[in-house]
């Protein structure tokens, strides 16, 4: 159905649950699931939305994802127009999901840099437990693959950093399930080894676009290294 044709009551809500806006459109992120979703308090902020993209997303995803047979991260720069997920993270560019956010974390996000990274690989070594860097303010992590039957490479909300057993919550990475944190100084997280294919997206709002240049450099560096390693 054409958006414009919409009665305004329901225009802003399609049939798989995401919305689409007036102004030119999300087609795939279904906020409004996150906006009901709770923000919990132990051991520090998170919320996770199963189904943030419908299974239809999801699969032209995977249809059209990026060939990543490495561990790490990669920046997001040389993805195409045809490749769905580049159509995703510019939604979640975007001001309404940054609003979003915004209020259910009680931050202000107005003006800081955004970082996206895609991760296709794990490697065994991989999921060791972390806060993430302190010039990460949130860390989003949107979860690619289907069905997760895996006990590895569940992400587990943690109460220390030395016990990946002392947990709040784990998340499987599959069916479009998003999962928010704001980072602290005792934001935990990690999972058990897994090797193998393992697709997720990662966003960050960073403290500075300095801080957000040299991920940039740190992740390409990488990726070069491994490309070397692989010719060898």
């Amino acid at each position: 159905m054409n958006p414009a044709n919409m009665n305004p009551a329901t225009a802003n809500t399609l049939t798989d649950g995401s919305e689409t806006l007036h102004s030119g459109g999300i087609r795939h992120l279904r906020l409004d699931r996150l906006r009901e979703a709770v923000v919990n308090s132990e051991p520090y902020q998170w919320l996770m939305v199963p189904g943030f993209i419908g299974p239809q997303t999801v699969k032209a995803i995977n249809a059209t994802y990026p060939k990543i047979e490495t561990g790490g991260s990669f920046p997001v720069e040389s993805l195409t127009e045809s490749m769905t997920i580049k159509e995703v993270i510019e939604e979640l560019d975007g001001p309404a999901f940054e609003s979003v956010i915004e209020g259910k974390f009680g931050v202000d996000l107005s003006g800081r840099p955004k970082m996206y990274s895609l991760r296709g690989y794990t490697r065994a070594k991989d999921g060791q437990i972390h806060t993430d860097s302190k010039d990460k303010i949130i860390t989003v992590l949107l979860y690619l693959n289907d069905n997760w039957q895996q006990p590895g490479g569940r992400l587990r909300i943690l109460r220390n950093g030395h016990d990946v057993e002392n947990f709040v919550a784990e998340v499987a990475p599959d069916n479009g399930t998003l999962l928010v944190f704001k980072r602290s100084d005792n934001s935990w997280h990690g999972h058990h080894p897994f090797e193998g294919p393992r697709r997720s997206l990662q966003m960050n709002w960073m403290t500075s676009e300095g801080s957000k240049g040299w991920h940039r450099v740190r992740h390409k560096i990488s990726a070069a290294v491994k490309k070397l390693t692989a010719a060898g």
